[in-house]
C-alpha cells in the first residue's frame, strides 16, 4: 500500500511561464522589475509547489511528477532536494510528500540557455550542521555564457551564495559538463566540457574539457597533478557523471562526438585523448576508455555505484545501463521513461529523474519525473 499526497496540477508551462519573467530585465523598465520581483517569485514558487505531484509509500520511497528540467538528485535522510536547471532546488519531504520551491540568489545571474543554466548541486557532507551545499551554474559576462563554482547556504527557502570558488570556467550553448561532487578525500570535483572548442581539452591553461579538483573553499589542493592548476585530468570532450568505487576510484561518464559515448578511469593528471583520440582509438601518452558506445548513442550522464556495478543514466539512450567493473559487462537496467539525466543510488533503492522537457525529449503529461526503482526487483515504472 502506498499513502499519496497530491498537489493539484497546474501545468508545468505556467510555472515555466512566471519563471522567465524572472529574467525579464528591460533597462528602461528596470526599477518597476525590482519592485515587483519579490511578489512574481512568490507566485512562481507557489505555481511550482501545487504542480508537482508526489507519491510517497509506507516504506518511505518517493515518486514524483512535473518538475522542470531537474539535473541532481540528492538525498539527506528522508528528503530529497532536486536542482532544476532554470535556477531552482525542490525539495520533497519523503515522509509525507511536502514540497518546498527554493529559490538560488547568486551574485551573478544564472544564465539558463542551451545546455547551460543551474546544473550541478550537491550537499556539503556536513550539510545537516551547516545547511551548506555547491553548485555549478553558468552566467553572462560581456554578453558570452561562462561557467562557475560556488558554495551556497540555504536560509528558510533561499540558497543564498556563500562564497565564489570559480569562476570564468568557458561556457556555451552545448558541452559545458557541470557536474560537482564531493570525493571520499573530501575534495570537490567538477565536470567541464569544451563548449565546441576542441582543442580547449589538451589546453593545460584552459579550465574547458578538463576534471577540475579543489578544496571545498576553492583552493587548489597541493596534491593536484600540475603546479598552481585545478586541472585534475584533461583531453574531456563533455563529462557528465562522477562516481567513486569502494576502493575510491574515480569514474566519469562522457559524450563523443557522435557515438564514441565514454565511461572512463580517472587517474590524476592523465590525458583522456579528446579530440586526438576516441572510441578505441589509442596514441602515445592518452588512455581509452574502460568502456564506450563505438557507433551507437548513449549521451551518458550521472552516474552511482554499488556492489561492484556502475549505474549510468542516459539522455539519448533513454536507459539506465549498469556496467560490472570486474567482469566488463554492460547490461540494460531501466528504459521506460525517455531521456534521463541522474541516478542516486540509496541502501538498495535507485533514483533517477527525467529530463524528457528539455526540448530533445517527448515529454508525457507526467514529466518531469523523479522514479524509484528497486535494486533488488525487476525494475518497472508502475507506481501503485
Amino acid at each position: 500500500m502506498k499513502k499519496v499526497v497530491f498537489f493539484s496540477v497546474l501545468g508545468i508551462v505556467l510555472a515555466a511561464g512566471i519563471v522567465f519573467t524572472l529574467f525579464w530585465d528591460k533597462k528602461d523598465e528596470a526599477n518597476d522589475v525590482g519592485k515587483k520581483q519579490d511578489s512574481v517569485q512568490q507566485d512562481a514558487k507557489e505555481v511550482m509547489k501545487k504542480s508537482v505531484e508526489v507519491s510517497v509509500s509506507n516504506d518511505g520511497n518517493v515518486n514524483a511528477n512535473h518538475l522542470y528540467i531537474p539535473w541532481t538528485i540528492n538525498k539527506n535522510g528522508s528528503s530529497f532536494f532536486l536542482s532544476q536547471r532554470e535556477g531552482s532546488v525542490i525539495q520533497i519531504d519523503g515522509d509525507f510528500g511536502l514540497v518546498k520551491v527554493e529559490d538560488v540568489k547568486v551574485s551573478k545571474a544564472i544564465f539558463h540557455e542551451g545546455e547551460g543554466g543551474f546544473l550541478g548541486f550537491t550537499l556539503a557532507p556536513d550539510f545537516n550542521q551547516t545547511k551548506m551545499a555547491y553548485a555549478y551554474h553558468t552566467y553572462q559576462k560581456d554578453g558570452k555564457p561562462l561557467n562557475r563554482i560556488v558554495s551556497l547556504k540555504l536560509e528558510k527557502d533561499t540558497w543564498k551564495e556563500n562564497k565564489v570558488l570559480l569562476e570564468g570556467i568557458p561556457g556555451g550553448k552545448s558541452n559545458s559538463g557541470g557536474r560537482i561532487k564531493v570525493g571520499p578525500d573530501g575534495m570537490l570535483y567538477a565536470t567541464t566540457g569544451d563548449v565546441g572548442k576542441s582543442d580547449n581539452a589538451q589546453n593545460l591553461k584552459s579550465l574547458a574539457g578538463k576534471i577540475l579538483r579543489m578544496t571545498v573553499t576553492g583552493a587548489i589542493p597541493k596534491d593536484n597533478p600540475f603546479k598552481d592548476s585545478y586541472v585534475y585530468s584533461y583531453g574531456h570532450r563533455n563529462p557528465q557523471g562522477l562516481a567513486w568505487d569502494n576502493k575510491g576510484n574515480l569514474y566519469s561518464s562522457e559524450h563523443g562526438e557522435s557515438g564514441h559515448d565514454e565511461i572512463n578511469l580517472i587517474q590524476s593528471g592523465k590525458n583522456y585523448g579528446w579530440p586526438v583520440i576516441q572510441g578505441n582509438e589509442e596514441a602515445k601518452g592518452m588512455v581509452k576508455p574502460i568502456i564506450q558506445s563505438g557507433d551507437s548513442t548513449w549521451a551518458p550522464s550521472g552516474m552511482a555505484f554499488k556492489d561492484g556495478k556502475l549505474y549510468v543514466a542516459s539522455l539519448a539512450g533513454k536507459k539506465i545501463f549498469s556496467y560490472d567493473v570486474t567482469s566488463k559487462k554492460l547490461h540494460e537496467f531501466y528504459a521506460e521513461a525517455g531521456r534521463l539525466r541522474d541516478v542516486l543510488v540509496d541502501n538498495n533503492e535507485l533514483y533517477t529523474i527525467t529530463s524528457n522537457r528539455d526540448k530533445r525529449g517527448k515529454a508525457t503529461e507526467k514529466d518531469d519525473r523523479l522514479i524509484h526503482l528497486s535494486l533488488t526487483e525487476e525494475a518497472s515504472t508502475k507506481q501503485d
